[in-house]
């Protein structure tokens, strides 16, 4: 298990994606699943930068986690709590002007990985869990 804490502004992504990616790395993901952990990894610390801090100071504390053939990404945050299980599935069959503004970025997430689970801990953060399994295991 490794930890680190990046402050949460968009010019921490490139780290933070470079962070993500050398887990998945040393946790021998293909290239697309190394691109995928990224891309969900992306699209979270953006939403936690612009919504949970709202352009505040604070951090993310990222914390990559490997075990048998899962890799697990924890994001803490000190901003304000949000569910993405609260985020319905995009119609995405409706033309473009039809389409509700927002929740792409959660669906996102839910496609490139396992598993997206949230827990909100009173005086401890908002930690998001994104698992992704190497290719050909359950």
């Amino acid at each position: 298990m490794r930890t680190l804490v990046f402050p949460a502004s968009f010019e921490q992504l490139d780290p933070i994606r470079e962070f993500v990616g050398q887990a998945a790395r040393d946790a021998d993901m293909s290239e697309t699943e190394i691109c995928a952990v990224q891309m969900a990894v992306d699209e979270a610390c953006s939403n936690i930068i612009e919504h949970a801090y709202h352009g505040r100071e604070g951090e993310i504390e990222v914390t990559s986690d490997f075990r048998g053939d899962t890799l697990t990404i924890i994001l803490r945050d000190y901003g304000d709590p949000f569910d993405p299980a609260g985020i319905p599935e995009p119609d995405l069959t409706c033309d473009l002007e039809d389409r509700r503004v927002g929740g792409l970025g959660v669906y996102l997430m839910r496609q490139l990985m396992d598993e997206v689970k949230y827990e909100q801990q009173p005086g401890a953060g908002n930690l998001l869990f994104l698992v992704k399994r190497r290719r050909g295991t359950e």
